[in-house]
């Protein structure tokens, strides 16, 4: 076995060490009965799977059936030029490879923060070795080194009309894609959980850790939504299939000013 995948957050690692540092650390948790390691051909034989679906127009989602590990939902975006592989997923199959390479050559494989580093390396891997791009600030999280990580900062341009940039805030290294075309052209954010589309579809979260409920400062909070302002975008999607499906860029900065307005205790009446 080449590798081995953590099987609480679905991160590969070249090695079995006694414990997953992304788990160990406090923004993600380790199970009570302690570390468990799985493979890929172990959750091949228990039935995983890999489902594709269109999103949107240009836009496709890709999960594992069951859920593996932290159990997201990676973006597959899809350019004339190329496409770009977001937030992959911790488990794939050849069946799943041909798929993907159906809907055109991908040309660059980025995980939005390391608890969505999934099997990045293997995807690489089976579509041709393509450039995984690992933030500088985040290069601490890889457990499984290679020589298709391609270390990067600042801003990202992958493909012509798409963006990674780095608000920070969840991870120092924290991204997020822009992309121009979606939404019609109105433009698309794929926030993984940089910025968390919530359930009620009308506003997002900042988390230091959504699990353990740690919070960002609000300082933080306005940098993050102040790093899209640049960028015009009507929907965003979250790496757990939540969308805000109109004026996401006036839902970030409404959701930015109320979480910074509950930090400065402007409501503490209520509490």
């Amino acid at each position: 076995m080449s590798f081995w995948i953590c099987a609480t957050c679905a991160v590969e690692h070249s090695e079995q060490v006694e414990v997953c540092a992304i788990c160990a650390d406090e923004r993600q948790w380790v199970p009570a009965d302690g570390q468990h390691w799985t493979t890929l051909a172990e959750l091949s034989a228990g039935g995983t799977e890999v489902v594709i679906e269109t999103v949107e127009p240009g836009l496709y989602g890709v999960t594992s059936k069951p859920p593996v590990g932290i159990g997201q939902q990676s973006m597959l975006v899809t350019t004339t030029a190329g496409n770009l592989l977001w937030d992959p997923i911790g488990y794939l199959d050849d069946d799943a490879i041909s798929r993907i390479q159906h809907l055109g050559e991908v040309v660059a494989i980025v995980a939005s923060h390391p608890h969505m580093y999934g099997v990045q390396v293997e995807w690489s891997h089976r579509l041709g070795d393509v450039p995984v791009y690992v933030s500088e600030a985040d290069a601490e999280w890889v457990a499984r080194p290679d020589a298709v990580i391609t270390p990067w900062s600042g801003v990202l341009n992958p493909l012509p009309g798409v963006t990674v940039l780095q608000p920070g805030g969840h991870f120092p290294g924290s991204a997020v894609v822009h992309w121009a075309d979606g939404a019609d052209g109105k433009g698309v954010v794929l926030s993984g959980d940089t910025i968390f589309a919530n359930p009620d579809r009308t506003s997002v979260s900042f988390m230091r850790s959504y699990p353990n409920r740690i919070p960002l400062s609000g300082a933080v909070v306005d940098r993050v939504a102040k790093a899209l302002d640049p960028y015009e975008y009507d929907r965003l999607y979250n790496n757990f299939g939540s969308v805000i499906p109109v004026d996401a860029k006036a839902v970030v900065r409404r959701s930015a000013d109320r979480h910074m307005a509950w930090t400065r205790g402007d409501y503490d009446h209520l509490t």
